[in-house]
Order: C-alpha cells, then structure tokens, then sequence
C-alpha cells in the first residue's frame, strides 16, 4: 500500500514493511528495547509479509493472513512464552482491497461514509476479512481501554515509509494521491531473487543487501531466519553461525517440519527435546484466547497435544507415538475454513454460519457468529452449524430453506444434509451455503518422513 502511513504515538511496536502496516502490543513492564518481545514478534512478522508479497506482490493481503495464523500456531509460543501477542497487520488485497488481520486486543477502523470498527478481542481467535478501501482512512490501535472506541486523529504531515516505531496505532490515509517510496522496498528485491536461485532461507536482510541492480549474490553473505525458526534477536550473535551444509539446497518455507536444526537432529526424522514447561505454557496461552477445550489425546515429541486416532501431530506433523498413555490434553484449533475468496476461519469453537447469524438462537446460546455474504439469496440468516465433537468437526443444517451441501475429497458430485443431522468433515471436504464455497483445510503441515 503507497499510502501516507501516520504513526499515532505511543508505547507499542508499529513495522511498515513491503507497504503493510503491522502493529505489536508491548505488554511487558518498561520501556522498549531491541530485545522486547513485542519487538521481536514485530520482526518476525515482518519476515513473514516479505515473504508473502515475493509470492504475491501485488495482492499479499490473503497470504499475509494464512501464514500469520500458522505463525501464530508454532512460532508465537518460542517468543512469548505463556502469554500471546496482540497484533494487527494491514495490507493489500486482490481487486484493490484491504486485507485486515488481528489477534488479540486490537481494533481496526475503516472511516468513509461510515465508521466501521473490527475488534480482535470480539474473536474467538482472530479476525480475517477484506473490505473495500475506506473512502478516508483505515487505522489500527490496541485497545488501551474496552470502553471507548478509538478515534483517527486529524491528518498530520508525517508518514513512515518503512522501518519500525514506537506507537500506540497507525492510520493509513486513503484520501488524496499515493505517496511514492523513495527508496526501494523490501517486495523489489524478492522480485529480484526470484529471478535468481533462491538461497538458503530465500531472505535476506535488506540492510545487508541495499542495491538495486541484480547482481550475483555474495557467498559471503549471512541469510536471515526463516519464519520456521526462533527470531534471530533471542538466540547469541547469528551473524556469527556458518551456513548450515544440509539445507543450503532446502525450501525451509515449505518444508518446516523437515528439519530440526543442524546441531540437535538431523535427517527426515528429528526429534527434538520435549520442553517440559510446554504445556504449562500451551494451557496459559489457551486460556487466554478462550481454547480451553480439553479431551483425552496424545502428545508429540514436541508435547503438542494431538489427535490420538492419528499418526502424525495435529498441530506440528511431527509423528506420535502410539504406544504411550492417554491423556487429557487441551484441543488444538481442529483445522481452518477457507471461504471461496480466501478469507479463513480458524475452527477452535462451536459456530452458526450464516449471513446474518448474530441474531439467531444459536448465537444467543453461545456460539460464535461467522457471518458470509451471500447476495444469491439462497443463505439463511443462521445456515448451519458447526460443532466440535472430542477431535471431530461436524457440520449441522439448521433447517435451512435451500439446504447444506457437503463434497468431500475424491468426490464429484454433492450430498445435501439432512436438516439437524450432524455430518463429520475430514480436511478437503468442501462446504455449499447459498452460492458461496468453504473449503476445511488442517493447520498442521503435510507428515513428512
């Protein structure tokens, strides 16, 4: 996004990185540092926008929001252990849009004709949308205060083109003609590597690596962290660590669970140390965005729980042995609805999915209201529901006038549902409501070995 990005000053962390707009909460006691987890998460983030504007440079926006959410799944704890990150990114979406992603306390404001307000803490985990360009202005805060909403500031002559800020929000302003870098962005030159053969982390720092023209990279040069790793701030000096001979011809980014790291593990099989504070910090951070589901499963090498009824990790892929004790263990997220134009559903709690579900009996009972528009007419207002049952994900038709539609995968034709007759989806099962399309797809990566 080209536009004035105006920072709202404050105690938080703000990154405007490859024209998206990031914004971390700092909720640790003092000031900020190098070494503030709200710092380091912004970083990371960061990282990983890069990454997604190289695959899709003009439309990040629904990429961005994919690989937050499994960010946000495998990476958040390492950074932050106990407690999770607030955050909020804005960035670009297809056909012009705003892509809007937080978790957490933070709120995202679109001001046109109207004010709207998006509110992370109103999600069960996080909220996924992309709207139509405010007419004036988009902004994001963290809320400092649940009572009042926050307001935009009058416009100021101030923009940040790139770096990172202490702030307590950000307002991106819409009204009036793009603002145009002066230097080059960090979506330029991914351009410009994938033209070339991909290092080993396929990133560079851009600090390391500021000209222009595509030259032959420089051996000598020190790659970044991949976003499958610890953020470099938290380990000693990386700049110091070799090149690692075994994946310098690997795609870590997509294959995060094939390596374990050169000093501890090696191979297509690596089993890492359980941390044994791990599930202290799994319930601490469940609890805190309202994942506190628990039923009788195993755990990985890794101490994620997982799905006892298969092989591999539900939240990591990593195998599972078998053999070992049922336990009561915290449900993961059970996997992600992907909407037909790329907005996500994390699935972590009962819902009604409609297009006008917040009113609905079920609502009122309890569940979360997902909302999809639909303007073929053929939606009712609170569709169907879906309902967690121990590692299940079953899907119910509340009755609806057209019906519920179910294709699972290897298959050609639908099946209609039964109205209130519960149908358990497996991942890759594809959802008709009206005339939009949900796909279920797992969070954890593919089983490797």
């Amino acid at each position: 996004m080209d536009r004035q990005v105006e920072v709202v000053a404050g105690d938080h962390v703000l990154n405007r990185v490859a024209g998206a707009v990031i914004l971390v909460a700092h909720r640790e006691q003092g000031r900020l540092t190098p070494d503030s987890q709200a710092v380091v998460a912004a970083r990371a983030l960061g990282e990983l926008v890069v990454d997604a504007t190289a695959q899709a440079p003009a439309e990040p926006g629904r990429l961005v929001a994919r690989q937050a959410t499994r960010w946000l799944m495998k990476e958040a704890e390492r950074i932050s252990p106990g407690a999770p990150i607030e955050f909020g990114i804005l960035s670009a979406a297809d056909n012009g849009g705003l892509a809007i992603f937080l978790h957490g306390s933070v709120t995202a404001v679109l001001a046109g004709s109207v004010v709207e307000y998006y509110r992370g803490s109103d999600a069960a985990f996080t909220v996924d949308r992309v709207a139509e360009p405010p007419a004036r202005a988009a902004a994001v805060f963290i809320d400092e205060s649940r009572r009042r909403p926050p307001e935009l500031p009058e416009r100021g002559i101030g923009s940040l083109i790139e770096g990172l800020a202490p702030a307590a929000g950000a307002v991106v302003w819409f009204e009036g003609e793009p603002v145009v870098s002066r230097r080059p962005s960090h979506p330029a030159g991914a351009r410009r590597r994938a033209m070339e053969p991909p290092p080993p982390t396929a990133a560079f720092d851009a600090e390391r690596d500021p000209e222009p023209e595509a030259i032959p990279l420089d051996p000598n040069l020190i790659p970044t962290r991949t976003s499958n790793r610890i953020p470099a701030s938290l380990d000693a000096d990386p700049a110091l660590e070799p090149a690692d001979p075994d994946t310098e011809h690997l795609d870590l980014h997509r294959a995060p669970t094939e390596m374990g790291g050169s000093r501890e593990t090696s191979g297509t099989n690596p089993a890492p140390k359980p941390d044994p504070d791990l599930q202290r910090r799994l319930e601490a951070t469940a609890k805190a965005t309202a994942l506190t589901v628990k039923v009788l499963g195993f755990k990985c090498a890794r101490a994620h729980p997982s799905d006892p009824r298969s092989a591999f990790c539900t939240v990591c892929g990593m195998p599972v042995d078998q053999t070992q004790q049922i336990a009561e263990v915290i449900r993961p997220p059970l996997g992600m609805l992907v909407l037909d134009d790329g907005m996500t559903y994390m699935v972590t709690a009962d819902a009604v999915v409609g297009r006008d579900p917040e009113q609905s009996e079920p609502a009122r009972a309890g569940l979360l209201p997902l909302r999809i528009d639909d303007s073929s007419g053929g939606m009712s207002r609170a569709h169907a529901e879906i309902r967690l049952v121990n590692w299940d994900i079953t899907l119910i038709d509340h009755g609806s006038t057209n019906g519920t539609r179910v294709r699972p995968p290897g298959y050609r034709d639908w099946i209609r549902l039964q109205p209130n007759q519960p149908f358990t989806l497996i991942a890759g099962a594809e959802i008709m409501l009206g005339n939009r399309v949900l796909r279920l797809e797992p969070i954890a990566p593919p089983p490797f070995g």
